[in-house]
């Protein structure tokens, strides 16, 4: 892992600063987002009626792009990172748990970002109703409900692992 070219470090750059800002705003964004609802049940909270709905939703919704664009960099960067770094994944377990998780959680993510891409795209390019985007959002949250709290425990897994690398394999002088 030592011997990396130069284009193997830009990626590996842009793949650890898109997967580190995409975890922050993928965690404000979550509890931005329960911080609508009562517990337990998608019913909005008494403070938050039709008036305002439109006004948070078009606020939440520059931290929803962020996301949609920031994930799908990560996940470019990290294939070009893997591609052009040579890195034998045998030798270097701890890469290839990396690459488990990021695999075994992507196709669900990228379910889920295409709503991220409805809501998106009723704000910015279609006309806003909000129930509509409220049905989105809930719609996102029951789906997959439990998901993003795995999501985050494993992408926190990643922090250990790039900190402490073990399944390293020794090699033999």
């Amino acid at each position: 892992m030592q011997n990396l070219n130069k284009i193997s470090k830009i990626f590996l750059y842009v793949c650890s600063l898109s997967g580190i800002l995409w975890f922050g705003g993928y965690l404000s964004r979550l509890l931005l987002t329960y911080q609508l609802f009562e517990p337990r049940d998608f019913i909005l909270k008494n403070y938050v009626n039709d008036q305002n709905l439109g006004g948070i939703f078009y606020t939440l919704n520059s931290s929803v792009t962020f996301t949609l664009i920031l994930y799908v960099v990560f996940l470019v960067s990290f294939v070009l990172f893997l591609s052009t770094s040579r890195i034998k994944l045998k030798e270097e377990g701890w890469l290839f748990v990396i690459l488990l998780i990021v695999v075994i959680t992507a196709p669900f993510e990228l379910y889920l970002m295409s709503l991220d891409y409805q809501i998106a795209n009723k704000v910015f390019y279609s006309s806003f109703v909000p129930k509509e985007i409220l049905a989105i959002y809930i719609k996102r949250m029951k789906l997959l409900s439990s998901f993003p709290l795995i999501e985050i425990f494993s992408y926190c897994a990643i922090l250990f692992l790039i900190i402490f690398k073990p399944l390293r394999m020794k090699k033999i002088k």
